[in-house]
């Protein structure tokens, strides 16, 4: 399987390695101020008092996780606040400041998508965490298995390359397309958790999937009454990334 990844390494080395250089701090140096003799002198003998400290303000930036996800991670269907991503940021806020969570999920993204426009996602947020939430979309398209996980191979490698952690959420589809592809499928996201060392959570649909309730009406989306369940069973997975 090892084969398998070295063109998204080298891509990852060409297209991850100039922005990261070029994205470099470069300070500037200053001419240092010039100090007449006399003007030194007087400042010499001039008594020295001490400014008052004041504490100085924070400005230390919030550390992002990030989640690149599809329709099941942006809330479709809901608003915004109704989503098991924005109900994760809450938590994420109130139980470890500093941190913040920034959704970048798109509805009727696919593997491909995200690979595409990951680059550009984790140099413009800089995330400690990356969770990464796709596949669905190419199961059900039939997607050849190996596009699926050099997609996602792309993805936690670039997420990797920044210094992010990676949460990998797997799916699990219904065997439509046949058991061999059910089967792979799975498979996919752990052997790509393995190969990496990430973190996996083999289905974001573990709690709700079983009650046809939990589902909007095309049996795709969860309700806003199922949302709650996703977003305990994401926390586990992802709470001990942000220590």
């Amino acid at each position: 399987m090892r084969s398998g990844y070295r063109a998204p390494r080298r891509w990852l080395q060409m297209a991850l390695g100039t922005a990261l250089l070029a994205s470099a701090a470069m300070a500037l140096a200053q001419p240092a101020a010039r100090v007449e003799p006399a003007a030194a002198a007087q400042r010499a003998a001039a008594p020295r008092t001490a400014a008052p400290r004041t504490a100085a303000p924070s400005t230390a930036a919030p550390r992002t996780v990030l989640v690149l996800g599809d329709s099941l991670s942006a809330a479709y269907g809901l608003r915004e606040d109704q989503g098991w991503v924005a109900m994760l940021g809450e938590r994420v806020t109130a139980g470890h400041p500093g941190w913040q969570v920034v959704n970048a999920s798109i509805s009727g993204e696919t593997s491909a998508g995200g690979s595409a426009r990951v680059v550009d996602e984790v140099l413009r947020h800089r995330p400690a965490v990356v969770v990464i939430a796709l596949g669905a979309n190419d199961a059900l398209r039939g997607l050849p298995l190996p596009e699926l996980r050099r997609n996602l191979a792309r993805m936690i490698g670039a997420s990797r390359h920044v210094g992010a952690r990676v949460l990998l959420v797997g799916m699990r589809m219904p065997p439509n397309l046949g058991a061999d592809y059910t089967r792979g499928f799975e498979q996919t996201y752990r052997d790509l958790a393995a190969f990496f060392d990430v973190e996996l959570l083999p289905f974001l649909l573990e709690p709700i999937a079983a009650d046809r309730g939990n589902f909007m009406d095309d049996n795709l989306h969860p309700t806003a009454r199922a949302q709650p369940a996703i977003a305990r069973h994401v926390w586990p997975a992802l709470e001990p990334l942000l220590r």
